[in-house]
């Protein structure tokens, strides 16, 4: 089986037990048609990733109200929506603008359409879309310094929102795990703090979400969803909550090709 075929798998496997609750080994061995020992070393790698949580006889989903999973899994996962939405959030940025992006996989597809988009100031505390920018001629790079965090691999606490408190943009583009057609929400303080902060420090501000994220809440409330000036979706996102949300703010649709 191949990396993509061993990630493919996880994902049916991970959004069977969300769906479920609760499933036994042998059940996700039928779904999958691998064998036992393959499920269960996938089973390890996800309770690992701490995407799921295993117990005696079987797995369970962790509570979405108070867990993200791990960046490496995210990156692995709906990468078709986060590449269409980014697409249409990169028709937002016009040179000359300076722009926040904060650590999400989102932001970090919206980087990489960015990069040859000259002159342009962008501000972030993710490592990795530092490096996407770093030694680019026309880019003027600030990063946020503050405590390194390994699952996010960015930059959180107080060091970094103080960097972000002194600075003003005209576009901050972020994302977070949960909304619904009311609010917006993420499972953790530290993550929570530092997105308000950047939101606070822009002139306008873009949400980026693809369908997994929606019709969820977690633990701590972000911000309202008419905070922000533009709201990007998928185009698989249910007809009844995208009218709602339209309601409250301006919503732009990207268009997957599924």
């Amino acid at each position: 089986m191949t990396t993509n075929g061993a990630q493919a798998r996880r994902q049916i496997i991970t959004e069977h037990v969300l769906a479920s609750g609760t499933a036994s080994g042998a059940e996700l061995a039928e779904l999958t048609g691998v064998s036992l020992m393959t499920v269960h070393r996938d089973l390890d790698e996800l309770a690992r990733r701490g995407v799921l949580r295993r117990f005696r006889g079987g797995v369970s989903a962790l509570p979405s109200t108070v867990f993200e999973s791990n960046l490496d899994y995210r990156l692995g996962v709906n990468t078709t929506e986060k590449e269409a939405i980014a697409k249409a959030a990169a028709e937002l940025v016009e040179p000359g603008m300076s722009v926040l992006l904060d650590d999400s996989t989102t932001a970090l597809a919206l980087a990489a359409l960015l990069v040859e988009l000259e002159p342009l100031t962008v501000v972030t505390n993710a490592r990795r879309v530092i490096d996407l920018f770093a030694g680019r001629d026309g880019i003027r790079l600030i990063s946020l310094g503050g405590e390194y965090s390994h699952p996010h691999d960015s930059f959180l606490g107080v060091a970094c929102l103080e960097a972000v408190e002194a600075l003003s943009v005209d576009m901050v583009l972020v994302s977070t795990s949960a909304m619904d057609a009311r609010m917006t929400y993420h499972q953790e303080q530290d993550v929570v703090l530092v997105k308000r902060a950047m939101l606070a420090s822009g002139t306008r501000k873009v949400l980026l979400m693809d369908r997994t994220k929606l019709a969820r809440t977690a633990l701590h409330r972000l911000g309202p969803v008419e905070d922000f000036d533009h709201l990007v979706v998928d185009d698989r996102v249910d007809a009844e909550l995208l009218a709602a949300l339209r309601e409250r703010t301006d919503v732009r649709v990207a268009a997957t090709g599924r």
